[in-house]
């Protein structure tokens, strides 16, 4: 179901581009007191995990956007929110974002589901408060969507939220490329290069590529991405991980907040209701931005508006 909203901009955030960068450059970090695990996985990697101290209360697990954090604009302030409205958020780095390479070649990337199921069956066998949701931002929220359709029925979280999620993966790249957007990519791409450089510091690299001279997404995810994780290239790697396609199939009640005006993708990305399932309700704002959506009458009293629809979507469902 496609919902339009009332969000309204920030009078001096009103450009798309202003609506991204304001919380990355000017949002005050807060962060609820953590502690800090390893999990291992079955292949003999591992994420690093953080999570509040508050037990006894509903999970929730945070997955960041690429190249993300706990440190992430968005991060801190959020499991500060779920904390307060009576839940335990637990932050899941996705392999080598957690201030270590990962142990092995691969990495991850946007359809990698494998590791979220892991951890969800994990925290659901070993402890006493299993996992009620879970939220995605970005590339997170790709990777969410498309574990929530691939398993259907059978998918054992309650809930779930994503937003600004990249809905077809060309379309990302391709958007990327253009304009003032094209600033995110450099950024993107440069941390993305960094992080294999440290990480082929340790270990050997299995493929033949001079990392330097890749200056795209689609370069980067036809010579390492898709290698690395077993596509035949970019355009396999892209059409399978893609959520889109798997929105259908979502049987867990899910809200999807997302901006018209995201300049990391196409107003055309966006799904028709058609290809939403019943359980599926997009929250579409024409502004808004990337992981933005920041309202409020002053710069320093800036609110985030999607950060309230999480938390009321999650509390509407806990009565």
């Amino acid at each position: 179901m496609h919902i339009e909203t009332t969000f309204k901009p920030a009078w001096w955030l009103l450009s798309p581009h202003l609506q991204t960068l304001w919380p990355v450059m000017f949002r005050r970090r807060t962060t609820p007191d953590l502690s800090h695990e390893r999990f291992e996985l079955n292949d003999g990697d591992f994420v690093d995990l953080c999570w509040s101290r508050k037990t006894d209360r509903p999970v929730v697990i945070v997955l960041h956007g690429l190249e993300g954090s706990v440190h992430s604009h968005y991060a801190g302030s959020l499991m500060c929110s779920l904390e307060n409205a009576g839940f335990r958020p637990v932050f899941m780095h996705f392999r080598g974002c957690g201030g270590e390479p990962n142990r092995m070649p691969r990495s991850y990337h946007s359809g990698d589901t494998q590791d979220l199921a892991q951890l969800v069956d994990h925290i659901n066998r070993t402890t006493g408060t299993p996992v009620h949701a879970a939220i995605g931002f970005s590339l997170g929220g790709n990777v969410l969507l498309k574990w929530l359709g691939q398993t259907g029925d059978s998918n054992p979280l309650q809930f779930g939220v994503a937003v600004s999620v990249p809905f077809i993966l060309a379309d990302a790249a391709n958007r990327l490329q253009r304009g003032l957007s094209h600033m995110y990519e450099i950024h993107l791409m440069n941390s993305l290069k960094r992080s294999y450089i440290e990480k082929f510091r340790r270990i050997e690299s299995p493929l033949d590529v001079d990392i330097s001279q890749l200056k795209g997404f689609w370069e980067f995810d036809d010579r390492v991405t898709a290698p690395l994780h077993g596509f035949s290239g970019v355009d396999h790697y892209y059409t399978e991980s893609s959520c889109r396609q798997y929105l259908a199939n979502i049987k867990v009640p899910t809200r999807i907040i997302h901006a018209l005006d995201d300049p990391f993708m196409f107003t055309a990305t966006v799904p028709d209701e058609n290809e939403l399932s019943e359980q599926v309700e997009l929250l579409l704002a024409r502004n808004g931005g990337h992981v933005g959506f920041v309202s409020g009458k002053y710069p320093w009293k800036a609110e985030y508006w999607y950060e309230r629809k999480i938390i009321e979507f999650l509390m509407k469902n806990e009565k």
